[in-house]
């Protein structure tokens, strides 16, 4: 659980994290990690639905690491949000970036 925090895990963290704050990608970006640190990406797309007022679009800002809107106002349509998070499962034994596509 604490393998980000670790010296191994460090590179990984710093290269989503700037100045405390999670760093915001695009779709089509993602965290420059050096040649030696490169690792296999992993994409999910996750669509959250469910009623409104709920907390769909804080939990999402929670997640990517974006200021949590304080007044509820209804999304419309759809909004997309990139978050990248390194693991390292213990079957493997290997970094991962994880590549989440979150969809409110």
């Amino acid at each position: 659980p604490g393998w980000l925090l670790s010296p191994a895990g460090r590179p990984y963290l710093d290269s989503i994290v700037h100045k405390n704050q999670r760093r915001v990608f695009g779709l089509l970006e993602r965290p420059a990690l050096p040649p030696a640190l490169a690792v296999p990406t992993v994409t999910y797309k996750l669509f959250l639905a469910g009623r409104s007022g709920v907390g769909k679009t804080a939990l999402v800002a929670w997640l990517a690491g974006t200021p949590v809107p304080l007044a509820h106002h209804e999304t419309l349509g759809s909004e997309a949000t990139t978050l990248f998070w390194p693991a390292k499962p213990r079957a493997s034994g290997r970094p991962v970036l994880f590549q989440l596509h979150l969809w409110d």
